[in-house]
C-alpha cells in the first residue's frame, strides 16, 4: 500500500512520457457505439496527423494506441498501419475474441506481419458481456492463457459488478499481465455511492501483483458538463493508495475524453488531483510503468 511523500518534480523538468491509453478511426459507422446521439461530438475521423499535432501539443513523446470496440480482425490492420505511419506510437493493443476459434494462430499472424513488433497487448470487450463472472469461464481463462504465451499483455475494459471475477482471474492466472482500463470504469459521477461501490472491489483487484491499472477514462465516468477536478480526487487517490504509483499509468482516452474536455483540461485535472510525490512516482505513473508494463521500445 502506498503512503506517499516526497516532492513534486522541478518545474520544467523534462522526462520520458507515455500516454497509454488511446484511440483512432477514420470510419465512425464501422463502431456502433458511436451511434447514440450522445457521441455525435466525436462520431467523425480522427487520424495519425491529428493525434501527433496532440501530441506535440501536449509534450508527450510515446503513445499505446487501444482498439476502440470495432470488435473485427480488419481494424487490427488499420491500427498496424497507423502504427507503422507514427514513430511516436510506440504500443498497439489489438482486439480479440478470447473464446473464439485459432487465438493462437491470430495472434501469431499479426505478431509477424510488418510493424508486429508494436503489438503489445490483446484487448476483449468485456465490458459488453452480461454476465458479471464472464472471467470466471474456462474457455475466457483459456484465451487468456494463450495471450499470456505470446508475451502480451492483456487490458481489463469491465465495469465495477465484473471487477470481483477480474480478481478472482488475476489470482488464478499469474502468469498473465492484467492492464485495468479506466480504473475499472466507477460511477464518478454518483459521488460517495459510486465510490462506495467500486472501492472494495477495486481494492482486492489491486492486491495482485500482476494487475496494473490506467489513470484514464475518468471525464467520461464523471458528469460530462459540471465535472471538477474535486469530483476525480477520491478516486485518483484511492488508485494512488491501492497500487502505488509504480502500478499505474497515465491516459487520456482520446479523443473519447472529448466528450468531456480537452486533452490539456484533463490532464491538468489529473495533476491538480495527485498527492504530492516523488520525482520517481511522477516519472512511473506518466511513462515509466506503461513502459514497462507493456515493454515498450522506447
Amino acid at each position: 500500500m502506498y503512503v506517499g511523500g516526497g516532492v513534486q518534480p522541478l518545474p520544467g523538468a523534462r522526462v520520458l512520457t507515455v500516454d497509454a491509453h488511446h484511440h483512432l478511426w477514420e470510419n465512425p459507422p464501422a463502431y456502433a457505439w458511436l451511434d447514440d446521439d450522445r457521441m455525435r461530438s466525436v462520431r467523425r475521423p480522427f487520424t495519425v496527423a491529428q493525434w501527433q499535432a496532440q501530441l506535440r501539443s501536449a509534450q508527450v513523446d510515446y503513445s499505446v494506441l487501444v482498439e476502440g470496440g470495432r470488435c473485427d480482425e480488419a481494424e487490427s490492420d488499420d491500427l498496424l498501419r497507423w502504427a507503422a505511419e507514427a514513430p511516436q506510437i510506440a504500443g498497439v493493443v489489438l482486439w480479440a475474441d478470447l473464446t473464439g476459434p485459432g487465438l493462437a494462430a491470430r495472434i501469431t499472424r499479426h505478431l509477424r506481419r510488418f510493424g508486429g513488433e508494436r503489438v503489445v497487448g490483446v484487448r476483449a470487450q468485456i465490458q459488453a458481456e452480461p454476465d458479471p463472472n464472464y472471467l470466471d469461464r474456462p474457455d475466457v481463462r483459456h484465451g487468456l492463457r494463450v495471450v499470456a504465451a505470446a508475451g502480451l499483455a492483456f487490458d481489463l475494459v469491465v465495469r465495477v459488478d465484473q471487477l470481483p471475477a477480474a480478481a478472482r482471474a488475476a489470482a488464478a492466472l499469474p502468469g498473465v499481465r492484467f492492464v485495468l482500463d479506466h480504473l475499472g470504469k466507477p460511477e464518478i459521477w454518483a459521488g460517495a455511492e459510486g465510490f462506495n461501490r467500486w472501492r472494495g472491489p477495486l481494492a482486492a483487484l489491486a492486491e495482485l501483483p500482476n494487475v496494473t491499472a490506467k489513470v484514464s477514462g475518468l471525464v467520461t465516468a464523471a458528469d460530462w458538463d459540471s465535472w471538477r477536478a474535486a469530483d476525480l480526487r477520491p478516486f485518483v487517490r484511492e488508485a494512488i493508495v491501492r497500487f502505488g504509483p509504480e502500478r499505474l499509468m497515465f491516459g487520456s482516452d482520446w479523443p473519447v475524453c472529448l466528450l468531456a474536455g480537452s486533452y490539456g483540461r484533463i490532464r491538468a485535472a489529473l495533476h491538480q488531483v495527485l498527492p504530492p510525490l516523488t520525482e520517481a512516482a511522477s516519472q512511473a505513473i506518466f511513462g515509466g510503468t506503461a513502459a514497462r508494463v507493456y515493454q515498450l521500445a522506447v
